[in-house]
Order: C-alpha cells, then structure tokens, then sequence
C-alpha cells in the first residue's frame, strides 16, 4: 500500500464543499457518526470561539477536514505538528518535506498551501500600495507571515515612491539555512527600472535569532552604499526571526 493513503486521502474538487462541510448535509457515505459528530463541533468550537479558543493541533484539524473527508485526522495532525513545531511551520515547510511524512499526499499539500497562499495574501492587501512608513505594525505583520517559518533565508525587497508607497516586494533571492546570495547592482538595477525612490530590505532567519551576522552588516553597507550614489534611500532593513524581528535602522546599523 502507499504510504501517502495510509489515513485514506481522496482529493477533493477544489471549490465544491465537502459533504459535511454544511449544517444540515447528510456526512458523507461511510463516514462513522461519532467523527461526524467530533467534526461538528469541532467546527462548531471554532465559530464560537475562534482560531484562539483552539490548539494547533484541532486547527490542523479543520484543515485536514476536506483533503481527508472519511478519516479521523487527529492522529496526522498531531504527527504534523511534531513533526514541524506548530500550525504556521506546517503550513510553510515545503511540499516535498510533507509528503514525506506517512499519510500526506497530494490533497493535503494542497489544502496547507491554499491556507498558507490565503494568509499571506490577506496581509499583503493591508501594505501594498500604501504609505509603508505610515502601516508599519502592518508590514511586520506580513513580514511574519511571509518569512518568519521558512526553512531557508529569502531576500525580499520592498520598492517605495517618492510618497513611501510600496510600488513591488520582489524576492531577490533564495539560499540556504544559514546564507542567501544578494546582488547589490542587481537590487538597484530593479530600482531604477521602477522609478523607485526609497528602499526596504528584508530576509528571515531559519534559526529564528533575528540577530545580524556579520556578512549582513557588510552586505547591507554595500547595498546602502550603491543606492546612495543613485539618490535611492535605504529605510530599513530587517530581519525576520521566529517571533521578533530585529531593525537595522533602530539598532544604530544602518
């Protein structure tokens, strides 16, 4: 048997609901009614209370729900969760890494990472084109959301007008755990094509210290340094860590 069908998965069409995802709907057929009943109020605890009134784990759950409509998910969620630290690790770690795990398979990567597309696009919506210097708790928030949990450092560069409007976030980069190429011709080159006036930089830690490493410090002079001679201003540079980020700008750095 295949390993990635151990927990039963049957994909599901994208947009039609599953068969117990409605009050009222019969559950589907041959699914046990005492998980019938767990998914209800599993539901049911979430409209009340929220995603704060619930573990990882059981939010795991309501995601499992659709990609595995006949099975009880707990068993998987729980082993995600140990298996990656918690419910936004799971949602970022790359499709090759879960589908390692026993019973993910197609479905399931697939229902994460429309969870995973539909976060950080709902933080992204509250920074782009607007004065950034104006929604900055708003832009950690998406720096968070975007980079926080990954298993690699990512360079991104937030272009900005004249009015400190952000024009593009553009991912310059993408390296290893502990290292990410930066090209600072490349940065300012993309710059001047987009007519912009001011920069942010921004790259995650893996480790979850936000704490700059010496190459950042040298890399960041460089890159402050050409766009100085462009008339370009560096705002900040940030590095995103597991729960905190730490600013260049505030820490004398920049």
């Amino acid at each position: 048997m295949d390993p990635n069908r151990a927990f039963g998965e049957m994909p599901m069409p994208l947009f039609s609901p599953a068969a117990d995802d409605v009050a009222g709907v019969r559950p589907a057929k041959g699914t046990p009614s005492y998980l019938a009943d767990h998914r209800a109020r599993l539901r049911d605890r979430f409209m009340q209370g929220g995603a704060q009134a619930m573990p990882d784990y059981e939010l795991l759950e309501l995601v499992l729900f659709r990609a595995i409509p006949r099975q009880d998910v707990k068993p998987l969620a729980r082993r995600l969760i140990e298996t990656f630290g918690d419910f936004n690790r799971v949602l970022s770690a790359p499709p090759a890494r879960l589908t390692a795990l026993n019973g993910v398979g197609p479905a399931v990567v697939t229902e994460l990472k429309i969870v995973e597309a539909a976060a950080q696009r709902l933080a992204r919506a509250k920074v782009i084109n607007r004065p950034l210097l104006s929604s900055w708790e708003a832009l950690l928030d998406y720096c968070h959301t975007a980079m926080a949990h990954r298993e690699v450092e990512q360079f991104r560069v937030l272009y900005l007008d004249r009015k400190n409007v952000l024009v593009a976030d553009e991912e310059q980069a993408r390296g290893t755990v502990d290292h990410v190429p930066v090209y600072p011709r490349e940065i300012i080159r993309r710059a001047l094509e987009l007519n912009a006036s001011a920069l942010i930089l921004v790259h995650n830690h893996p480790s979850g210290d936000p704490t700059p490493s010496d190459q950042d410090i040298t890399m960041t002079a460089k890159i402050a340094q050409a766009a100085d001679s462009m008339g370009i201003t560096i705002h900040d540079h940030l590095i995103i860590g597991k729960s905190r980020e730490l600013s260049f700008r505030s820490e004398g750095l920049l």
